[in-house]
């Protein structure tokens, strides 16, 4: 059981991001992220959007690396992630 971090790989908003998972549970995830103060809008669903600014100060504050391939085989093993079909239909229901 732990919590996730992979390699900051994904452009956008003029900056690089990583995402920040847990294999266990949400709750893990949503209070590690409040533990090394990530705001609540990074959260998406299953995850959190890390700016390769913080990526450092992630890991130093316990997050382990992974590759974004052992980070999604884990998550999705833990039962928690939400599927790019499930994540539409989320954000559609909001509108």
């Amino acid at each position: 059981m732990a919590v996730l971090i992979d390699t900051p790989l994904w452009p956008k908003h003029g900056t690089v991001w990583a995402h920040l998972v847990s294999d266990r549970s949400i709750d893990e995830l949503r209070s590690f992220a409040d533990r090394v103060g990530l705001p609540p809008r990074g959260f998406d669903l299953d995850h959190y959007d890390v700016p390769i600014e913080r990526y450092d100060e992630v890991v130093a504050a316990g997050a382990e690396p992974v590759s974004p391939r052992e980070l999604v085989r884990r998550l999705a093993a833990s039962g928690l992630r939400v599927t790019p079909r499930e994540r539409r239909a989320r954000r559609a229901q909001r509108r």
